[in-house]
């Protein structure tokens, strides 16, 4: 059975991409957005929400991604995460995933490629 996503929350310290990947989400499916600007936020509005899906960006102030990810993660071991970044050093992106990241998406993000994060998370349910 395919999961359904309807809360996705978004963390990234720019208010600019934080809008740009709400653009590329699909208009016609009724996604309820919230929004945090550090990763203390994304953690404390992850436990108060429990939303179907995190994008989360690496580089932000207060808590990084990297940090706010594993403190989701021990919260919740099954929260879906995927980190939305513009760092492709192989190392981040090794940490990322060995500490549970469902997927990387590339900054900028694309509609495409949104939709095809958003299809893999679906079918992985």
């Amino acid at each position: 059975m395919a999961k359904t996503l309807q809360s996705v929350l978004i963390v990234d310290d720019s208010p600019i991409s934080r809008k740009m990947l709400k653009s590329c989400f699909p208009k016609d499916r009724g996604y309820e957005f919230h929004e945090a600007g550090d990763g203390q936020q994304g953690l404390d509005l992850y436990k108060e929400l429990r939303p179907d899906l995190v994008t989360l960006d690496l580089t932000m102030p207060v808590m990084d991604g990297v940090t706010a990810l594993s403190e989701i993660r021990a919260f919740d071991p099954d929260a879906t995460i995927i980190v939305c970044t513009a760092d492709v050093q192989e190392k981040s992106l090794l940490e990322v995933t060995q500490r549970g990241a469902f997927l990387i998406l590339p900054k900028p993000p694309s509609k495409v490629s949104v939709l095809e994060a958003l299809t893999k998370v679906e079918e992985s349910a």
